[in-house]
């Protein structure tokens, strides 16, 4: 596992009419504001698998699922 910085939040990202044990995404902010500030995510099974990317990029993944730009990785699925 990566040196994680101590204290780190994490949110997981559980739909509101989830249920069950996942396994769902987990995702914490680190220390800082800027575009480099780590971002650090992981999924509940895995908890020890982190991966870092940072602030510009999440932000940028983020935009870019609500602007359906990876609807296609998901059609024919059931949510």
């Amino acid at each position: 596992m990566p040196d994680l910085p101590p204290n780190l939040t994490w949110e997981r990202a559980v739909p509101p009419d989830a249920t069950g044990p996942g396994p769902w995404i987990e995702i914490a902010f680190g220390e800082g504001d800027d575009g480099d500030a780590p971002v650090y995510i992981r999924e509940t099974s895995d908890p020890d698998n982190v991966v870092t990317t940072n602030r510009r990029k999440w932000d940028a993944f983020v935009l870019g699922v609500q602007a359906g730009e990876f609807d296609h990785f998901v059609e024919g699925m059931d949510h």
